[in-house]
């Protein structure tokens, strides 16, 4: 039984997993941390393994706080990954990006598979029909966007996300949300098409926090998997107990 714990800008994610299905999710902010293992493993004895992932630097208690319990794996550019990775700069990828790579593939290993995650940036990762991690690109995500045009002006409010009503907006407010939610809708779907341009029968993996504030805006057809990230993990879990 597999314990996956991925720790992102905002909040800190946790799975367990048995041969490949997931039994159990949650989050919590990061001070919750040692009740919430706690918990997991008294819920789950059996758990024997375990995978961490963190965007930033790993506090070392984490990792020491979780070996008490099992066995851990804290995922970094020297673990092995399953795709063949043609990124240049391979020390400088994220480790959700690798995560995610990694469950493009598993998902569709004869296939070519862009993986949009929406979260507090938004990424775009390109496995190819050969297996092999190609990169993709960085945007700003929604959040830094709304954040982005209430510092770097005199007068626009900061703002929470909020669906859509309709792309012309008629007040202030109203405007900025066209210009962040249609403007974030327009973009994926461009970038989607230049995909498909140049890779055949591409398979679009849509996942990440934010990305139902978008998902059904989208012309191109995708599938949605808000768990994507962490049945990556778990992935790399097994391939690195080999």
């Amino acid at each position: 039984m597999n314990l996956v714990i991925d720790i992102g800008n905002t909040l800190i994610k946790y799975a367990v997993f048995r041969n490949g299905t997931m039994l159990f999710y949650d989050s919590s902010e990061s001070e919750l941390f040692l009740s919430k293992i706690k918990e997991i493993f008294d819920h789950y004895p059996n758990i024997d393994h375990a995978i961490i992932s963190s965007v930033g630097k790993l506090d070392r208690k984490e990792r020491d706080i979780v070996a008490l319990f099992s066995k851990v794996h804290v995922l970094s550019s020297s673990s092995k990954v399953p795709f063949k990775n043609s990124y240049t700069t391979p020390h400088t990828l994220g480790m959700d990006r690798v995560a995610l790579a990694t469950a493009a593939f598993y998902h569709n290993q004869r296939g070519n598979t862009l993986v949009i995650d929406a979260g507090t940036c938004i990424t775009y990762d390109m496995v190819n029909d050969s297996g092999e991690y190609v990169g993709g690109a960085i945007s700003p995500g929604i959040r830094m966007r709304y954040r982005a045009m209430h510092n770097q002006t005199a007068e626009l409010p900061m703002l929470e996300p909020e669906e859509l009503l309709d792309f012309i907006g008629n007040s202030t407010a109203a405007c900025m949300h066209s210009g962040v939610i249609n403007g974030v809708s327009t973009e994926v779907d461009g970038v989607i098409d230049q995909y498909r341009s140049r890779f055949q029968d591409l398979t679009v993996i849509l996942t990440g926090g934010d990305s139902h504030f978008f998902a059904k805006r989208l012309k191109n057809t995708i599938f949605a998997n808000s768990k994507f990230l962490l049945e990556g993990l778990n992935h790399l879990l097994e391939y690195n107990k080999r």
